[in-house]
């Protein structure tokens, strides 16, 4: 058995790992009218492609596809090979209904039959 693996063996599963991270996660982030894919995201920063990383600064939207679902701050980011990892100061998930200012009662009725 050897421990060698050749470099174009390496290259190879690095641009397969690129391409599947490509094709498999919605995640984007949107700022303004650009929109940048999401590496990886975890509850204080996420991972993008290196290239994006002097474009990125201050508050932006994460988006599932079409779906909202957070709004974020990011506050800093350093590169790490390929990848520019960025760390948020604030994230807050986005609701998809407006809030209320009362206490809603949980035995109110869903819907009205008028018969």
């Amino acid at each position: 058995m050897t421990d060698h693996i050749p470099q174009a063996v390496l290259d190879g599963l690095a641009a397969a790992r690129r391409a599947s991270i490509r094709r498999g996660d919605k995640l984007c982030v949107h700022d303004g009218d650009d929109v940048y894919r999401i590496i990886r995201f975890w509850a204080d920063g996420m991972t993008l492609d290196a290239k994006h990383r002097d474009k990125l600064r201050g508050r932006i939207e994460i988006y599932d596809g079409a779906r909202h679902l957070y709004q974020a701050l990011v506050i800093n980011s350093e590169v790490e090979g390929e990848e520019c990892i960025f760390s948020f100061k604030w994230l807050h998930p986005v609701h998809e209904q407006p809030a209320v200012d009362f206490v809603r009662e949980n035995d109110e009725p869903v819907a009205l039959i008028t018969r």
